[in-house]
């Protein structure tokens, strides 16, 4: 999928979206796309959003879709409804592609039949699983392909017997985030987040006993995480300050600056710069972080967690408003680095940890107003009690973690 070069941006304007200086970053790391030309769900759940009057639909260039998919909202909302609400499972086969790549965390899985087996363990757990969708950033076009994120809450009763254990009966919520790429009506790579930590709380489970069960299960499937002194200031390498083209206001330079001085350089103070003063950060377990110090006492503790740790940007979308200074923004991270500071994630445990993590966020007047951060804290605790060395144990199974989407 192609992004804009910086003579582009230079000379004005790209796909809709009015630019009037260069932007200095990395190439394919930063797109944009323009809100009107979709409809856009954030006010609205999906079943407000499939009731619209058919005169309110935009119609983008589809070619390679179904002709049901007016847009690329429309079809990831539709698809989305229908698989899950409707349990058309069989829909999975028409709207993935057959060996389509996710990656869940560090845990990566290959294949149509995964998504298959993964979409019924947890219906079978969740049976009334409603998956509600409440904002998609976009970008693209069907002739190189678009990508979506997709933010949405799931709201069910553990009514069957799952990975997790018995049935318990209880009402629960989770969120997630998925962000998918998607070419003739196929998604062919899908980053899912899932805040699996908070769903174990719900059911009245130790999330880190069950982190200890699937550390052992899980780790052929991933990847060994070596983090040490070339991600730490140790080194005499501290993080870069990041330096905007211009004074002005730009989207992808305004979330760039932000990640550079709050995240990479823990300068926790600039929250004041890049925050409305009562904003609201809807964090992990359901928690709502509201105004500067609330923010900036939340990202104290998951810094302190791995104080040395490095900050890598994956992706960030961009969608236009009514103005310059208007934007839904979505961003796909990850943090690598030694846990072994007393944190978020309790005491050091002096393990390699990656947490892989997406956020989404409205900027309003060239601030951010309101941001949906996600990360799922059990994939951290897997890490912590993952051993490196030595042979899975006997009981840990085959290998084979679907788990609950």
């Amino acid at each position: 999928m192609a992004t804009e070069s910086k003579e582009e941006k230079k000379q004005g304007k790209k796909d809709g979206v009015p630019q009037t200086q260069r932007v200095n970053h990395p190439p394919n790391l930063i797109f944009y796309a323009q809100s009107n030309e979709v409809n856009r769900i954030d006010t609205k759940d999906d079943y407000d959003y499939v009731m619209l009057d058919d005169r309110m639909i935009k119609k983008q260039s589809m070619e390679g879709f179904d002709d049901q998919y007016n847009n690329i909202i429309d079809y990831i909302v539709k698809i989305t409804r229908q698989i899950w609400k409707e349990k058309d499972i069989g829909l999975i086969y028409d709207t993935y592609s057959t060996g389509v790549t996710i990656h869940k965390g560090l845990v990566n899985s290959h294949g149509i039949n995964e998504v298959i087996s993964g979409t019924l363990q947890t219906l079978q757990a969740f049976p009334d699983r409603k998956g509600l969708g409440w904002s998609v950033v976009w970008s693209g076009n069907d002739r190189d392909g678009y990508f979506t994120s997709h933010r949405g809450r799931s709201v069910a009763t553990n009514a069957g017997d799952s990975l997790y254990g018995p049935a318990t009966g209880k009402k629960v919520m989770w969120r997630t985030t998925a962000d998918c790429l998607i070419h003739g009506n196929k998604i062919y790579e899908e980053w899912l987040v899932m805040d699996t930590y908070h769903l174990l709380v719900q059911l009245g489970l130790d999330p880190h006993e069950f982190a200890k069960k699937i550390a052992k299960s899980t780790k052929t499937l991933t990847p060994t995480t070596r983090y040490g002194l070339p991600e730490t200031a140790e080194t005499g390498l501290p993080p870069k300050l990041y330096v905007p083209s211009s004074s002005s206001f730009e989207i992808g330079e305004f979330i760039l600056e932000l990640v550079n001085k709050i995240w990479e350089r823990r300068s926790i103070n600039y929250v004041k710069e890049f925050y409305k003063p009562h904003a609201v950060v809807h964090y992990v377990c359901n928690r709502d972080l509201v105004g500067y110090s609330e923010i900036q006492g939340m990202f104290i503790s998951l810094f302190a967690s791995v104080p040395n740790a490095k900050v890598v940007l994956e992706r960030i979308t961009c969608n236009q408003l009514n103005s310059d200074e208007e934007w839904d923004v979505a961003v796909r991270w990850r943090i690598q680095g030694m846990h072994e500071g007393t944190g978020y994630f309790g005491a050091p445990s002096g393990k390699p940890i990656e947490i892989a993590g997406m956020n989404h966020y409205q900027v309003r007047g060239a601030k951010v107003s309101e941001e949906w951060m996600l990360f799922d804290g059990l994939d951290v605790l897997r890490q912590m009690y993952t051993e490196s060395d030595g042979e899975v144990e006997q009981d840990a199974g085959d290998a084979n973690f679907t788990g609950v989407s």
